[in-house]
Formats: C-alpha cells, structure tokens, sequence
C-alpha cells in the first residue's frame, strides 16, 4: 500500500464522503497527528459472509492503514450471542458458539482482501500480554499500522455478572438508553424488546473499554446508526479509565434512486466468491446508477479524488465508459485483477455480442430435478434470477424473461432433460443472466 502522512486519515474521511459525524474533531486530529492510531469497527458474526453494505466501513478501515494508522477488525464472538437490536423489529435468532465461529471463519477471508494484517507471531505478542494482564499498557511506540483481528469472546465470555454490575452497569442511565432511537422507535412501535436485547448497548460500550485498556484503542468507528452504542462507550472508559476516546461515524447510504445500498434484485450482494460469483459482484456495480457513479468511485475505490470527480462527471454513452472502470476497481480489490477482467470479457460477450459468455453464474440439474419437468418460473427461481415463483410469475408477465434470448410467455411451460441437450441462457431483464445445465 501507499501511506500518506497520518494527518491525512480525517482529511480522507471528509472529501471521499465517509464523515457523518465526530464526537471530537479537534481532539481526532491531534491524536492522529501525534503518532499510530489504533482504531476499530465491530462486526457481529450473524452470517457466513460480509456483503456490500459493509463495505463503505471496510474502506475506512482500508484508508485508515493507508494514513498509516491500525485498524483492528473486532468479531463479535461474543456480542453475536446477544443480537443488536439497532433499527429491528424483533429480536434475532441466537446462533450456536459452533455457527459464530464458522461464520467468523468465513468473514475473515474478506477482510484479508482489504487489510495488510500483522504476521501471526506479532498478533500473539499483543495477545499474549493483554490476554495474561488486562491491565498492560502498550508501549505506542511499538506500534505499527498492521492491522489485527480480535475477537470480544476473549473478554465477555468469562465475565462475572455480579462483579460486571456493579463495577459497569452503575455508569448507565436506563432512562438515558431509552432515549436512543434504536431502542425509541421499537418501544414507540409497541414491538417486544428483550432484556437480552437491551444488554447489548452495554457490552458493546465495554468492548471500547477493553479494547483502550489491553490495545490503546483510541478510536471506534462505525455507521451513523451506531452513534449511541459508540458515545456509550467513550463515556464508560471516561468515567473508568479516565481516558480520552473518539468516535467517528460514516452516513447510513441510499442510491440516487432511494433504494438500501447492497440489495440487489435476487437478494444480498456477499463478498465471498463462493456466495455470489465475481461476474454477478462485477455486474453489480456495472448497474450502478448515472448519479451514483462519481459518488460510488469516491468510497469504493483507492483511485484519486480528482479522477472520481472527473469520471462522475461524465454523460451519455461515456459514464457507461465510467461504471466499467467502477465495476473493475471495486472487484479487483476484492477478487483480483484477473476476476475482473474475466467479468468484464464476460459481460461484453453477453451484452455486445448476444454470445453466452464463458464466467456466467452457473447452475446444473440432476435427474431428480428433471423427473417430471421445470416450469419455466421455477428455472428462474432455481437459476437465481428471482427471489421466489411469485416474483418469476410476474417477470415472465412483463416480459422481462427470455431463454435463449427467446421470450418467455408461459410461466408453467415444462422444460425437459432433451431441452438441455446445450445450456440453456436464462436473461432477466436487461441486464441478468445465468446458465443453467444438465448432469
């Protein structure tokens, strides 16, 4: 990577469109100027994968590294057994200590894309003293940009309820955490909040405490939902460490056109190649709205602020020119330069030339699947193109489906194993397709 001068990282945050908020912008400043920042963001273990809306977070921590400070990637080994309640309407399920773990595994393969991580031997020495003795003071001195990965399991799961209320519940105000809008708007909704739930602003106010005490972590940041949670904790480790922290917030993001970022029309965009293909990440982006595109370039990409500017600028025929640039650098910092060439050779294949394309996300049916027939609406469904038959139902309807580039009008007509003597090309839309197969 290239590092910029530490006083850089706020600098960063402001022009490329990260900054929603900061508990102390001046006091930020300084302690990024005066030396090696240790920062991290939280990350519940509630799925196998990241997806594309953590990604604007994982680019902070990216761009924090690159100013030369430390990120730290903290997995909720132990918060995932409680669920946070931000912004649901009912409690989430618990996941066995098995389950939180696989999917801490398979997360940890998206970071490692995006962070140079410390050497094993140097994680286990910060851990090996933090671990032995809570109370060891990290020499800042020491200190490197290498980010760590750690996990709060390490101090939660063996923490006494009795010692933990009365040295760390006393320092919160429940009329206070009523007052947050993430637990406001599900009381206000009359929907049930557990004391499971409620506990879990706590844990996570302490995870900043253990995080400054064993690490010097002097900075969380998180998204702009986070803002309770994240004063929480700056105002326990005052109060207990008498020490000074910071929080640093990103915006909660939308599209031009007012839809969730990382939702995409068959689901979750995921960042693990095994869960969604490097074409489908690729296309994805490639999708990406006119007005998006200088805005997206900007958090999703390393390329130069100017050159952002330049590229959304763009109209016509040559922001299309400027969304292949976007689609290409955003894979290839999570799958690789060649992924990203192969996706857009793909694309061109498919979109330019009417051809099938050699990357196209794939599916095979066996015997049993063919016994009796698919319908044309359950094809779709099988081959990712719709999220159920009732959304199939009505893409064939509207005349968005096509097999072989023909239309589809008949959403129950069979296709059987003679059918599949070649792949057949399944085309949702304008811009979706899949092959599917027979074996």
């Amino acid at each position: 990577m290239t590092y910029h001068p530490k006083s850089d990282f706020m600098r960063v945050m402001i022009e490329r469109g990260y900054l929603a908020d900061c508990t102390d912008y001046q006091g930020l400043d300084e302690a990024l100027v005066k030396g090696v920042v240790p920062a991290y963001i939280g990350y519940d273990a509630t799925a196998a994968s990241l997806h594309v809306g953590h990604l604007l977070n994982i680019m902070m921590l990216r761009w924090l590294q690159k100013t030369g400070h430390k990120p730290i990637t903290l997995m909720g080994g132990g918060t995932t057994k409680v669920g946070d309640p931000s912004f649901r309407a009912d409690e989430r399920p618990l996941l066995t200590p098995e389950k939180i773990d696989e999917n801490i595994a398979g997360m940890k393969q998206v970071f490692a894309r995006y962070l140079d991580y410390a050497e094993p031997a140097e994680e286990r020495f910060w851990k090996g003293k933090t671990s032995g003795n809570p109370n060891y003071q990290i020499d800042p001195n020491r200190l490197t940009n290498k980010a760590i990965m750690l996990n709060n399991a390490e101090w939660l799961d063996h923490l006494n309820y009795l010692d933990f209320l009365r040295d760390i519940g006393r320092h919160f105000s429940v009329n206070r955490m009523l007052s947050f809008e993430s637990v406001k708007s599900r009381l206000d909704r009359e929907q049930s909040l557990s004391f499971l739930e409620f506990n879990y602003m706590i844990l996570q106010a302490y995870d900043f405490l253990e995080l400054n005490r064993r690490y010097g972590c002097l900075l969380q940041m998180g998204g702009s939902d986070q803002w309770g949670n994240i004063v929480n904790g700056i105002d326990l480790t005052r109060r207990v460490l008498d020490q000074e922290i910071y929080g640093l917030t990103s915006p909660l993001l939308t599209t031009s056109d007012g839809k969730k970022m990382g939702k995409s029309a068959s689901g979750a965009v995921w960042l693990r190649g095994d869960m969604l293909s490097p074409y489908e990440f690729w296309q994805f982006w490639r999708n990406t709205t006119d007005a998006d595109v200088g805005r997206f370039l900007k958090l999703y990409t390393d390329l130069p602020v100017e050159e952002c500017t330049r590229l959304g600028a763009l109209a016509g025929s040559e922001i299309n020119a400027a969304k292949i640039i976007l689609a290409n650098e955003v894979t290839t910092l999570l799958h690789g330069a060649e992924a990203a060439q192969a996706a857009e050779a793909t694309a061109r294949e498919v979109f330019e030339k009417g051809g099938i394309g050699a990357d196209l996300p794939t599916v095979a049916l066996n015997v049993t699947d063919l016994a009796d027939g698919i319908t044309a609406a359950q094809l779709f469904v099988r081959a990712g193109l719709a999220p159920s038959g009732k959304e199939a139902k009505r893409l064939i309807a509207e005349g968005g489906a096509r097999v072989n580039d023909d239309p589809v009008l008949d959403a129950g007509h069979k296709f059987h194993a003679a059918d599949f003597a070649e792949p057949l090309k399944l085309t949702a839309g304008k811009k979706r397709h899949a092959l599917v197969t027979f074996s």
